[in-house]
């Protein structure tokens, strides 16, 4: 009995050999030619959008239908962020002439601008909201300090922190609006951010450490960070104007930021976002594809060739979306 036990268990090795579960990117039909660079996926059916041309978009059946709306007076807007708290209640980010924050409360049909900075040379580059209450935005720096705002009621107001407690920042550094994902939430209390240009940094309270990616010129440097927990986060970065280039654009930590170390198997080009999905898996996306991580950001596999600009996992759920130039939204799938 012990021997056939064994031989069949070695006919079950032999015939179904044990693989990895293989991820894919389908394309999802969409109804607008909008670069989108907001995401914010709710739940596995609610997401919604923006980017270009004043333009936010919404599908309430996971991605099948979607419902796009050019906020007035914005026609010529872009909404590079977006976070959203359920199907009614969304803040959207316009990043210049004029920076500043809208809010709707009735699923995109009216907007309401609830804050707005009178300097015209502000540009604003990301948010994030630790709960449907608390948010921060980061912009570029105005005479040396990094733009920090923070808002505790839902983006209806916002402060602004004074330059005596904004970061600063190195001669031609800034941060990237490529996917409103530079700035994350590591506690319930608390924020990091990453910078680019000639200088690419990572910044936590006030200790600010060098990024081992490639930098110094304006299209250089660290572009969005994704957060497993206090200790292991990942960057990615590069060129956005060598998009084939793997030089420099990704690199992980294990210690909470205090040392900075550049993966075995680089991601396959430029990645302009990065987002943590489960156990040690991780995924991102720029302009020529999307790769994959199963071991934390040691290693990266390219999974498509289709181009994204964000990538982001549902706040309640499992779904995975991504969006891009043309209108393109995508979603991850498990084959």
């Amino acid at each position: 009995m012990a021997l056939y036990r064994q031989i069949i268990s070695l006919f079950f090795i032999i015939a179904f050999p044990a693989t990895a579960v293989s991820q894919k990117i389908i394309v999802l039909d969409s109804t607008t030619t909008a670069s989108l660079r907001g995401l914010s996926v709710v739940s596995d059916k609610v997401i919604w959008v923006s980017g270009s041309k004043g333009t936010v978009g919404k599908s309430l059946n996971g991605g099948k239908t979607w419902q796009y709306y050019t906020v007035p007076g914005f026609a010529n807007g872009d909404f590079r962020d977006i976070e959203a708290f359920d199907a009614k209640n969304a803040v959207i980010m316009n990043i210049q002439k004029p920076a500043c924050i809208l809010k709707t409360t009735d699923g995109g049909t009216t907007w309401q601008q609830t804050f707005s900075f009178a300097d015209s040379s502000v540009f604003l580059d990301a948010m994030e909201f630790w709960n449907e209450q608390s948010g921060i935005l980061i912009g570029d720096p105005i005479n040396s300090h990094f733009i920090i705002a923070r808002t505790f009621d839902g983006g209806k107001n916002w402060q602004i922190l004074p330059p005596s407690r904004s970061p600063i920042a190195d001669s031609d550094e800034a941060c990237f609006a490529s996917s409103g994902t530079n700035v994350r939430k590591l506690t319930k209390s608390e924020a990091v951010f990453i910078s680019g240009g000639l200088s690419s940094n990572f910044f936590y309270r006030n200790e600010k450490q060098k990024l081992p990616l490639n930098q110094g010129k304006a299209s250089t440097g660290a572009n969005s960070i994704a957060i497993k927990n206090k200790k292991i986060m990942v960057v990615v970065g590069g060129d956005f104007l060598n998009k084939n280039d793997t030089t420099g654009n990704a690199c992980y930590t294990l210690d909470g930021g205090k040392t900075w170390v550049i993966p075995e198997k680089n991601p396959s080009g430029y990645r302009s976002c990065v987002e943590f999905i489960k156990k040690s898996q991780w995924i991102t996306c720029g302009l020529n594809g999307v790769d994959e991580s199963n071991d934390d950001g040691k290693t990266w596999e390219q999974i498509s060739s289709y181009p994204f600009h964000v990538v982001r996992r549902a706040k309640k759920g499992n779904a995975l979306f991504l969006a891009g130039s043309n209108g393109r939204i995508g979603k991850l799938e498990s084959m």
